[in-house]
C-alpha cells in the first residue's frame, strides 16, 4: 500500500510558513482583544451612564428648598430644649437659631464652598444660601451692635461680638477653616448669649426693643431689597438715568458718571439673582415674624403691626411653587414669563413698605 503523499499536495504542504501557528495565535488574539475593549468601553459606557443618571437624581433631590417654619412654635421647642424662660427676644434668638441650623443642616448639608459632585454642578441652592447668609449677618451685626446694648457708650455682649465675625468668612471658602465651621462656631456662641439672654447662665444678657434698634435694622433691610430689585429688574435690560448723584448738581465721585446707563443682567446670572434672592427673603420672613412679636409692644404703639404683617404678605409671595424646569426671562410684555421681574415686582413692594414702616416709626 502507498502511503507516500502525492507530490501536489507536498507542494502546497511546503507553501504553508513555518510560523503558521503563531501567525493564527496572534491574528485571534487580536480578535480577542479587540472584542475584549469592545465589552470594556460598553461596561464603561454604562457605568458613565448610570453616574450621569444619580447625578441628575441627586441634584433634583438637593436642589430643593426649605419649608417655611411657624416662629412661635420654633421658640417653644427652642424654649423647651434649653429650659428658656419666655422673655423679650426669645422669638427672634430661636427663629435665628433655627435659620442657621437650616443654612447648614438641610439635606446636602452647605454646598456653595463644595467643590464634588453633585454640588459642583449645581448654582441654585449655594445661591439661595448666599441669600440668608446676607440676612443672617445683617442680623447679627445689628444684634451685636444695637439690639443687645442699652446705649451707643454702653460694653457690647462678648458673645455676640465672637458671632458676629464668624459669618463675615467667605461663604464659598473649602480650605481651612472651612465655612461651615466659622457658621457653626458663630451658630454656637449665638447660643450661648440666648442662654444668657433667657435661661440660667451668667452674666445675664439683654434684648432691647426699642425703636430706635429696630429702624437700624429696617434700613439694612431697605438697602437689601431695593439692590434685589434693581438687579432682578434689569435681566431684560433696560436704559437708566444715572441717579448716583441724588440729583446734586455740585456732587463729585472718584470716577466719571454718565448722565444715563443700560444696565442688563449677564444671562449666566440671571438665575443666580433670582435664587439669591428667595434665600433673601426667605430668611427676611421668619425674622419679621419674629420682630413682629418681640417688638409688639413698640409696633402697637406707632400703629406699625399692619404695616409689618403686609410687608410679610409681600414676601410670602416670592416663596410660591415654580412651575417650569428653569427660571425664564422672556421679554416685560413677551410670550414667555419672566420669573424676574415678578420676584421684582413683590420685592419692591415689599421694601416700599419697609421704608414707610421705617418713617413711621421714626416720625410716628
Amino acid at each position: 500500500m502507498n502511503n507516500q503523499i502525492p507530490d501536489s499536495d507536498k507542494a502546497v504542504h511546503d507553501e504553508v510558513p513555518a510560523d503558521y501557528d503563531a501567525q493564527y495565535d496572534e491574528t485571534r488574539y487580536k480578535k480577542s482583544r479587540k472584542l475584549t475593549l469592545r465589552k470594556s468601553w460598553r461596561w464603561w459606557g454604562v457605568g458613565l451612564a448610570l453616574f450621569l443618571a444619580l447625578q441628575v437624581l441627586l441634584v433634583m433631590f438637593f436642589d430643593r428648598e426649605p419649608d417655611l417654619f411657624d416662629v412661635q412654635v420654633n421658640a417653644e421647642k427652642y424654649a423647651k430644649e434649653h429650659q428658656w424662660r419666655d422673655v423679650t427676644g426669645v422669638t427672634s434668638g430661636a427663629a435665628f437659631l433655627e435659620i442657621t441650623d437650616i443654612l447648614l443642616n438641610k439635606p446636602g448639608g452647605y454646598m456653595s464652598n463644595d467643590v464634588l459632585p453633585p454640588f459642583v454642578f449645581m448654582d441654585n441652592m449655594p445661591s439661595w444660601e448666599f441669600g440668608v447668609v446676607i440676612q443672617v449677618r445683617d442680623f447679627v451685626r445689628v444684634m451685636r451692635n444695637d439690639i443687645s446694648r442699652s446705649q451707643s457708650q454702653s460694653e457690647e455682649d462678648a458673645d455676640l461680638a465672637d458671632s458676629d465675625p464668624k459669618f463675615h468668612n467667605d461663604h464659598d471658602k473649602w480650605i481651612w477653616p472651612a465655612t461651615e465651621g466659622r457658621y457653626k462656631s458663630g451658630r454656637q456662641f449665638f447660643l450661648k448669649y440666648m442662654n444668657r439672654l433667657a435661661g440660667s447662665a451668667e452674666p445675664p444678657a439683654e434684648f432691647y426693643a426699642r425703636t430706635d434698634n429696630l429702624v437700624v435694622w429696617l434700613n439694612l433691610v431697605e438697602k437689601r431689597l431695593g439692590s434685589l430689585s434693581k438687579r432682578l429688574s434689569a435681566s431684560v435690560g433696560e436704559d437708566r438715568i444715572n441717579t448716583n448723584s441724588g440729583g446734586d448738581a455740585q456732587s463729585e465721585s472718584a470716577t466719571y458718571q454718565p448722565s444715563e446707563l443700560q444696565v442688563k443682567t449677564p444671562w449666566m446670572q440671571i438665575d443666580n439673582n433670582f435664587y439669591e434672592a428667595r434665600g433673601s427673603t426667605w430668611a427676611l420672613i421668619h425674622l419679621l415674624k419674629a420682630i413682629e412679636v418681640d417688638f409688639k409692644g413698640v409696633l402697637e404703639k406707632k400703629n406699625a403691626l399692619v404695616s409689618v404683617r403686609q410687608i410679610i404678605r409681600e414676601l410670602e409671595a416670592t416663596q410660591d411653587s415654580i412651575w417650569t424646569p428653569m427660571i425664564l426671562n422672556g421679554s416685560g410684555f413677551g410670550f414667555f414669563a419672566n420669573h424676574s421681574l415678578v420676584m421684582a415686582s413683590y420685592i419692591s413692594r415689599a421694601n416700599a413698605g419697609v421704608i414707610d414702616l421705617r418713617q413711621l416709626l421714626e416720625d410716628g
